[in-house]
């Protein structure tokens, strides 16, 4: 028994050890998840702690790290299991940050200029109450019964807006939210990046059929990309859009300074225009490419705001910046769901703003073109139904999709915007049936 226990002990101890440095990378993304999210949802969200620890970071395995907030810093840090601890930081107008190095924290950025002119405008053009409309061909009953319906406890769902013909004909909140709270889109904020290509290209700055401008692709292969290529996810380019394990997209969300190059630095494993495959890296590469058609990197953060966000009164959306000051335009947009249904309003009508066009009503035929290879699923940076994803929806639906279930879906057919966020998605909470009875409830 002696020997046994003499043996024993230094080999749990080496055991230990050696799962220990196995799940070491998984556990820097676990602590890095849950140290990003806390402090985006404190300090940016304006959610408590508790709260975010209860929902949000409550999941496996990120339910793992044990987390900490500094009010007066604006700082939150994760551990997990004492062995490895990572810390995000909160700088305003900027959003939160995981830090790499304790050298991160300090450094002075440059914030965005916001335009927020107030008007006296009622929704969508401004902030209002709208005056109540009543349309004889919704079955009000059977609207408010389809919504109910998605808020059923296993379903996590935040918030519901339905909006006919610029009418607010629907919306609902979960406990501990209202129309004020701001959620975070995930990668419906790859539908506003491609958006910013849209303006610039109405502008006359750029044309997406030209060359993706990257220097370092210039003398192999991958100087036959385009822009195009990129904005459909077609470019041929390496990239594991898996959230499950240590791939491309944890490691440029959770362990990278600037989420620009990852995508970048890429081999050419298809042939452009001919590969469909899914890539927030994608969509961070355009972020960069976005950067370099502005002299300044002051210019380059305003664009985003003032020829788009805040010109349809987006007011209340943040897209969070990388630590090389990028924005991450694949994941970190967040706003309420007034302000994520206006952007899907503008898509409705075909780039026209209360009388100004943000993009060429041409930008909406292309990015509803289904791409090369995706089966009709997806376009220009927005997901489609072309192809029958939803049976029981029309095929001119197309949509801003993100993960956890956050949808804002266009149909223009039917002139509807259907905003949905929470924290289910796919099998958990059928989207099918979800539209089926909303679509049903207007004749």
């Amino acid at each position: 028994m002696k020997k046994s226990k003499k043996y024993g002990i230094p080999l749990l101890f080496v055991i230990l050890i050696y799962v220990g440095y196995i799940n070491y990378p998984r556990l820097n993304i676990v602590a890095g998840y849950s140290a990003k999210n806390m402090n985006s949802s404190v300090f940016l969200a304006g959610r408590d702690f508790e709260f975010t620890d209860n929902t949000d970071n409550n999941f496996s395995p990120v339910n793992l790290a044990l987390d900490k907030v500094d009010q007066k810093e604006k700082l939150t840090t994760a551990s997990v299991y004492g062995l490895l601890t990572r810390k995000a930081i909160y700088r305003e107008g900027l959003g939160s940050v995981l830090l790499l190095d304790n050298n991160d924290r300090g450094k002075s950025e440059l914030i965005p200029r916001r335009d927020r002119i107030e008007n006296e405008l009622s929704f969508p053009y401004g902030d209002l109450d709208q005056k109540d409309s009543i349309f004889d061909n919704v079955n009000y009953t059977k609207l408010e019964e389809a919504i109910n319906n998605a808020f059923d406890i296993l379903y996590l769902t935040r918030s519901v807006l339905v909006i006919y013909k610029d009418q607010i004909i629907g919306e609902q909140y979960a406990d501990s939210f209202d129309k004020n709270s701001k959620l975070l889109g995930w990668s419906m904020t790859k539908s506003i990046t491609a958006t910013i290509f849209g303006v610039l290209q109405k502008q006359g700055r750029l044309n997406i059929n030209d060359k993706a401008p990257v220097t370092s692709w210039s003398h192999d292969e991958r100087a036959k990309i385009t822009i195009n290529d990129l904005l459909h996810m077609n470019s041929g380019l390496e990239w594991d859009e898996d959230y499950n394990s240590i791939s491309d997209v944890t490691k440029m969300l959770f362990l990278t300074k600037d989420m620009t190059k990852i995508q970048e630095e890429k081999p050419l494993v298809g042939k452009p225009n001919e590969s469909w495959n899914y890539s927030s890296g994608t969509t961070n590469l355009l972020s960069g490419i976005l950067r370099n058609q502005f002299e300044s990197h002051q210019s380059y953060l305003d664009f985003w705001y003032t020829e788009l966000i805040d010109k349809i009164g987006m007011h209340s959306m943040l897209i969070e910046t990388d630590l090389s000051g990028n924005y991450v335009g694949s994941s970190y947009g967040w706003a309420t769901p007034r302000d994520w249904a206006k952007f899907g309003l503008l898509y409705l009508k075909r780039g026209n703003w209360n009388g100004e066009y943000i993009f060429d009503e041409s930008w909406v035929d292309y990015v509803t073109t289904p791409t090369t290879g995706s089966d009709g699923q997806y376009g220009g940076h927005f997901w489609l139904n072309a192809g029958g994803v939803y049976p029981d929806a029309p095929k001119d639906l197309f949509s801003a999709n993100g993960y956890q279930g956050q949808r804002v879906f266009i149909i223009p057919s039917l002139e509807l915007v259907i905003v949905r966020m929470g924290l289910t998605e796919e099998p958990i909470f059928d989207f099918n049936k979800f539209l089926k009875g909303i679509i049903s409830s207007i004749n």
